[in-house]
């Protein structure tokens, strides 16, 4: 399945991307995290930082993916089946993070990741945060309730999350309509 966060910047998608792998170490998942950069939109360059952070997280995974990245033409069309079956062979939850997606627009990266995505072991969950939707499959993720999906309102605070934040946590103790002033000002935030 699919998490998509997808705000423009400065909405907290990395931070509450961090928190939920801080309150997740507890559990029996393994999870990759991968901060991504516009120079990597090379295919060959993208899996292999995928497989080498999947390796990381669970030793094993990537042993066969790895070296077919490394040949001269790497064939994603092999090399994603082998990685799938490296996969689906880890007996615990494995969360793959790509942080800052929205630098990644090759169309062989957008390609792979469809792939990917529509055929994910059960055990696999891919969390991608971005600024902008990717080039994916949402619409069919979404219909098969494989997407889950964070927007930039759902990273606001309501009304009553921003009472509570203020006059609970801080304890300011303000009156309403200083609490609707400042989230009217600060948009939520």
């Amino acid at each position: 399945s699919l998490t998509l966060i997808s705000a423009p910047a400065g909405f907290g998608k990395t931070t509450l991307l961090a928190e939920w792998l801080a309150a997740s170490a507890a559990d029996e998942r393994s999870v990759a995290w991968l901060s991504l950069e516009q120079s990597d939109n090379n295919s060959a360059s993208f899996w292999t930082y995928v497989v080498t952070a999947l390796e990381t997280a669970v030793p094993g995974v990537g042993v066969s993916a790895l070296p077919l990245l490394q040949s001269a033409q790497p064939p994603i069309e092999i090399v994603l089946p082998t990685l799938l079956n490296e996969l689906s062979a880890v007996p615990n939850d494995v969360g793959l993070v790509l942080d800052d997606y929205h630098l990644v627009d090759g169309h062989d990266v957008q390609d792979g990741m469809a792939f990917l995505l529509e055929h994910l072991p059960p055990q696999m969950h891919v969390v991608i945060s971005t600024r902008a939707d990717p080039a994916l499959p949402l619409a069919r993720l979404r219909a098969r309730g494989e997407l889950v999906e964070i927007r930039a309102a759902d990273l606001r605070f309501r009304s009553d999350e921003a009472a509570a934040y203020l006059n609970e946590v801080i304890g300011l103790d303000l009156p309403a309509g200083d609490i609707a002033a400042l989230e009217g000002r600060t948009e939520g935030w």
